[in-house]
């Protein structure tokens, strides 16, 4: 099993700011994944805390929250929609008595969990894949203030912009918090700690 890290070989020549955010990205999504060496598939998918959280099911919402952010740069706020079917409100989906969830809506429940056939090798490739292609997004922008609006929620300020440079350090800060969970669960299931 391989570290989610940058690809500097690959990698054209970035400017200071871009190539310090991604080296902190990279850094909090190494120590995420280090919390899964040496596991099983089995192990990985356990959730040894009161919580429900597993490692395999941390790292799959990490890689998805990325991947959604990244698409936010490059698309605007039409890359994170969030629709409810008709009838439904946020109160409904909020308490749990909606008629009908929206995909999206279980998506995100299903990325907090390693499901069936799900491998922890295949969690870690699909994470190293949207680290690979923030990269691309990153180096490819012609500056970290490309700003686009948020989309319509409860969540998110009304009339709210995000500028790249602020994604960056959100999906940073996000990684972070949840290497710390992750550090928690492993020592948790086996007494594992970080180094």
């Amino acid at each position: 099993m391989t570290d989610v890290t940058t690809t500097t070989a690959s990698r054209p020549a970035l400017d200071p700011e871009r190539s310090e955010l991604l080296a902190e990205l990279a850094t909090a999504r190494s120590a995420l994944t280090a919390t899964t060496r040496g596991l099983s598939d089995e192990q990985a998918g356990q959730s040894p805390t009161v919580s429900t959280l597993s490692l395999g099911g941390l790292i799959k919402h990490v890689a998805a929250v990325e991947e959604s952010w990244l698409r936010f740069v490059v698309e605007g706020p039409s890359a994170m929609r969030y629709d409810l079917p008709d009838g439904v409100t946020w109160a409904d989906l909020a308490s749990g008595t909606a008629r009908e969830f929206p995909q999206w809506a279980i998506d995100h429940q299903n990325n907090f969990r390693t499901l069936p056939g799900e491998t922890l090798a295949g969690i870690i490739e699909r994470y190293e894949q949207v680290a690979a292609r923030t990269e691309e997004v990153v180096a490819g922008l012609p500056d970290l203030s490309v700003t686009h609006p948020l989309s319509e929620a409860p969540w998110n300020e009304p009339g709210a912009v995000r500028s790249a440079r602020r994604v960056l350090m959100h999906v940073i800060a996000e990684t972070a918090q949840h290497a710390g969970h992750a550090d928690i669960l492993r020592e948790s299931l086996d007494g594992q700690k970080s180094t």
